[in-house]
């Protein structure tokens, strides 16, 4: 296991300010470094890893320590650096060492940690550390922080109250899966993911493996018990029983999520610039637009789409995956997937925001919006969903009730493949409504208000209807 110690600092920890820090652990301590000097660990003369500490990042983004670690947390003004460091659990003396790595920075440049009891000053004694452990030299490319690697699954084992999909993360994913491996994340049940990780992890065959408090484990997403079985967590039982400690249930809550994912397609023109669906969805749901954007949490850069489209471009022909937020007071987040198509840049996005009540969601702009985006970014496809769930965004390992389809809205191309005539006519009692030029036109079709439990059957009406309607190699639907 790991534990997680993190200085937010004022001022920047440039190379001597980093160099005292590692002292901490004193001078018979090594480093070495991965990802091309990223990530700098500090190791026992044997090799053992005890600490990693990744490269600082500079957060522009207003409410991202508090979205990540806790109301109580209490940053510098903007911008400040975020600086990482994980301690192996393996090794008593490592945690100590990470809070001393961190408290060290955060006197020299300023600023606070967290957790904020983690902190200290001190030189850590690690003298016993190569007696009290057995190292295992680590395979070329290996991450230290990957507690159980088997041929099949790369076990990490973690606990913090929110777990978000960070840099490390994000590369043990793209590690585990160019090894043919799948990535299981094993936490205490009092855990939650953000979103952007809860999708990372949503694929086969990577898991949320929660500790059940009843004994044994379960799929934090699915519920379905699972043991160790030949170097992987599997289901214990076929067909998969589900956990008493999942089936529980999240808490009842007057919030609701309000989610939109659409897809849009454009001429890769030269002055093409990404994210502008995005804003304008964001505007219409909250009426602002997003705060800032990265490539991971926590997010770091401003807003502004031209820098989107810079990254994308650079690396093309390849796919470009972003996260995006909002500000604190408007809770969303989404995330953003750039591909090159034969018909053009695609851009398939999924934006949530957060509502306080059922009567908040403006369900009244999902048709502008969706006209906006017909006329004048190119969408092909959305789709909304209402769900309960709090404001902060955040996924706990319980059931929840699934979300409720709200709308469904499908591009001029799609339509004129279909026929016009065919996807106007849906054996549904709600009429589709009419968007977008005449001689291209675009259906928007409702299908409920968010409390309609007939809305999933109208969306496979729809869905299958439109479908006979499609010749092979046409539509996505």
């Amino acid at each position: 296991m790991t534990k997680d110690v993190i200085a937010l600092t004022e001022r920047m920890p440039d190379a001597p300010t980093l160099l005292a820090a590692l002292h901490a652990g004193g001078p018979d301590l090594h480093l070495t470094a991965t990802d091309d000097g990223a990530v700098v660990h500090l190791c026992t003369p044997a090799g053992r890893p005890l600490v990693s500490v990744e490269s600082p990042l500079l957060v522009h983004v207003p409410g991202e320590a508090e979205r990540l670690l806790g109301p109580d947390v209490t940053p510098p003004q903007l911008p400040y650096w975020w600086t990482e460091a994980r301690a192996s659990t393996a090794i008593p003396t490592a945690e100590p060492l990470a809070g001393s790595v961190c408290g060290r920075l955060a006197m020299l440049l300023g600023g606070t940690t967290w957790p904020r009891e983690a902190a200290g000053t001190a030189v850590v004694e690690t003298a016993e550390a190569d007696e009290a452990v057995t190292a295992t030299p680590l395979a070329d490319g290996a991450l230290p922080a990957v507690d159980v690697l088997t041929d099949s699954t790369a076990v990490v084992l973690a606990d913090r109250p929110v777990l978000g999909l960070t840099t490390w993360l994000s590369d043990v994913l793209r590690t585990t899966a160019a090894s043919g491996r799948a990535l299981h994340l094993v936490t205490p049940p009092d855990v939650r993911l953000t979103l952007p990780l809860r999708t990372a992890l949503a694929g086969a065959p990577n898991r949320w493996v929660v500790a059940n408090p009843q004994g044994g484990y379960y799929d934090g997403l699915s519920g379905a018990e699972l043991s160790w079985q030949d170097g992987t967590f599997s289901p214990t039982a076929s067909p998969a029983k589900v956990a008493d400690a999942f089936a529980r249930g999240a808490r009842p809550t007057a919030a609701r999520r309000l989610t939109v994912a659409l897809r849009t397609v454009r001429s890769p023109a030269a002055d093409l610039v990404l994210g502008t669906a995005l804003e304008t969805a964001w505007r219409h749901l909250t009426g602002a637009p997003p705060a800032g954007w990265g490539t991971a949490e926590p997010i770091n850069l401003p807003w502004p789409p031209r820098q989107l489209t810079d990254l994308a471009r650079s690396r093309s022909p390849e796919p470009t995956h972003a996260l995006v937020v909002g500000a604190p007071d408007r809770p969303a987040v989404a995330t953003h997937r750039t591909t090159r198509t034969t018909a053009g840049v695609a851009e398939e996005i999924t934006l949530t925001v957060g509502y306080p009540s059922a009567d908040q969601v403006p369900l009244d702009a999902l048709e502008p919006l969706a006209a906006e985006l017909v006329d004048a970014h190119g969408l092909t496809t959305m789709l909304t969903t209402l769900t309960a769930g709090g404001t902060d965004l955040t996924l706990a390992p319980v059931l929840t009730a699934p979300p409720s389809p709200l709308t469904f809205t499908l591009g001029p191309r799609d339509i004129g493949t279909i026929g016009l005539t065919h996807a106007r006519r849906p054996p549904l009692t709600m009429k589709p409504v009419r968007l977008g030029a005449p001689s291209a036109p675009a259906l928007h079709y409702p299908l409920g208000d968010g409390t309609d439990p007939t809305a999933w059957t109208a969306l496979q009406t729809l869905t299958a209807h439109l479908k006979a309607g499609t010749p092979t190699g046409g539509a996505r639907i």
